[in-house]
């Protein structure tokens, strides 16, 4: 089936439908697992110039390279990952009882939760749906996806690839509006995933409630980076600026303000400056560096750019060169900002970066704490000691310390928020975890005890008790 028709009724018969399908083999051995692995493999790397081309496509400019090492790259490695350590993780994990049980023995089994729905985002739109998809096909689940219309043509390659690759009942792309996605969000799917704003994730967890479906939110929020006292402040700005410019700062992980020394504010605007004429030397009319997505989203940009200034915010932009592509922004450094104005309260999403100064570094510790729990936060400091301090005393979704956004594609680490930054996690085991029941088995041995707890209570049940109680 190409085309879906997206209306309530036949979302519910495509669920209906893998519903069925899990029924008929509810926990898939890991052959048939890799096999859909693979095949989702192979729909990357025979098709991956077709998708660069749609996903810049959509864009108007976004730089194929950057396609492929953000979103091909840890796609396949994902993939990788996966078909490498699966078989173990679905292994039983074994274990003892309690001491007074023994010698039971308790087992987790990781089952297959039924049928995943996967809501993506437009920003990444490869990566973030592959990645998912990963790990609830290497748990033994069926998946429905919901694409962005905010990209087109990749969703309807998308769309077309997986009808090519996978059999009926496995996986399915589902494309359409706001109104598709309200009604996908309301399915009563064994797990739901979300990546988008924390406007829009509330009301998929609203309408998630009324199944008591369980949700993974991948929200954003306001990622600082902080550059602290002993940092390497060449480095440190290279690092920031390359976080902010790539997908032109779409991206929810991107540096979204600066805590710098009050006194390096200058140094800061001089030296970005010198970093993205060596990035980007022919920004003017190159394609190497990303348009905004959107008419729509590039007026949101203009205004919250003036609405900083409208509240006493100085703009630096990074070059003096204008760019005739389409929906091209310059990237714009704020300083002098204003902390209730919409750039220092809404998430940006888009290449303008906030500088705010701190006198000392316990003044901007406390900067943060009076701010929603980040997705990320960037440290730049080599002290250790400085490290551990900020890394015990904020809670984010990821750090990185003394670079910027490669800790969201690290297969050994999760991939979630916390607060308004989004609740749960995926990738790799964690995310095989959570697209899992691990149900727990207690077994029990025909020589247990237990039986000297039985009742009635008396003398031989409290001497028992005693010895059970006691410290």
């Amino acid at each position: 089936m190409h085309s879906i028709t997206t209306n309530a009724s036949h979302l519910e018969a495509l669920l209906q439908r893998q519903r069925d399908a899990h029924r008929r083999d509810p926990y898939p051995g890991w052959a048939a697992r890799a096999a859909r692995l693979k095949a989702l493999r192979a729909l990357l790397v025979d098709n991956r110039d077709a998708i660069c081309q749609a996903i810049g496509a959509d864009f108007g400019c976004r730089p194929v390279e950057e396609t492929r090492l953000l979103e091909l790259f840890p796609s396949l490695t994902g993939i990788r990952h996966a078909l490498r350590h699966g078989r173990r993780w679905m292994h039983p994990r074994r274990g003892f009882a309690g001491l007074w049980f023994l010698p039971a023995r308790t087992t987790l089994i990781a089952q297959p939760v039924g049928v995943v729905g996967i809501i993506v985002p437009w920003n990444y739109p490869l990566f973030l749906s592959v990645a998912p998809l990963t790990d609830a096909l290497a748990a033994g689940n069926r998946v429905l996806v919901k694409m962005s219309e905010y990209t087109p043509q990749f969703s309807a390659l998308f769309e077309r690839l997986v009808h090519k690759h996978f059999p009926d009942g496995v996986v399915t792309v589902v494309n359409g509006g706001p109104d598709v996605a309200r009604e996908f969000s309301a399915l009563p799917f064994g797990h739901l995933l979300f990546t988008g704003s924390t406007a829009v994730g509330r009301e998929v967890m609203r309408a998630a409630a009324e199944n008591l479906t369980p949700v993974t939110l991948e929200l954003g929020g306001k990622s600082p980076a902080i550059i602290g006292p002993g940092a390497n402040f060449e480095h440190a700005v290279e690092r920031i600026i390359y976080g902010k410019c790539v997908n032109a700062g779409q991206t929810c992980v991107a540096p979204d303000y600066v805590l710098l020394p009050r006194a390096r504010e200058q140094d800061f605007i001089d030296a970005a400056r010198r970093v993205f004429a060596r990035f980007y030397p022919d920004f003017a009319d190159g394609r190497s560096y990303a348009s905004v997505i959107t008419d729509r989203q590039h007026a949101r940009l203009i205004a919250t750019r003036s609405d900083a200034v409208a509240h006493g915010a100085r703009e630096h932009s990074l070059t003096d060169t204008t760019s005739e592509v389409v929906r091209r922004m310059p990237p714009t450094l704020l300083t002098s900002v204003d902390p209730d104005s919409r750039v220092m309260r809404e998430e940006i999403f888009g290449p303008l970066l906030p500088l705010v100064p701190y006198d000392t570094l316990d003044a901007a510790l406390e900067f943060i704490d009076a701010r929603p729990h980040p997705l990320s936060l960037y440290l730049f400091e080599t002290d250790s000691r400085l490290q551990r301090r900020v890394l015990q005393r904020h809670l984010a979704g990821g750090v990185s310390i003394n670079d910027t956004l490669y800790h969201f594609v690290q297969q050994n680490l999760p991939i979630g928020g916390v607060g308004d930054s989004g609740m749960g996690v995926y990738h790799g085991k964690f995310g095989f975890d959570t697209f899992s029941k691990l149900k727990p088995v207690f077994r029990q041995s025909r020589f247990a005890g237990t039986g000297l707890l039985n009742p009635p209570y008396g003398a031989r049940f409290q001497r028992m008790l005693k010895m059970l109680l006691r410290r």
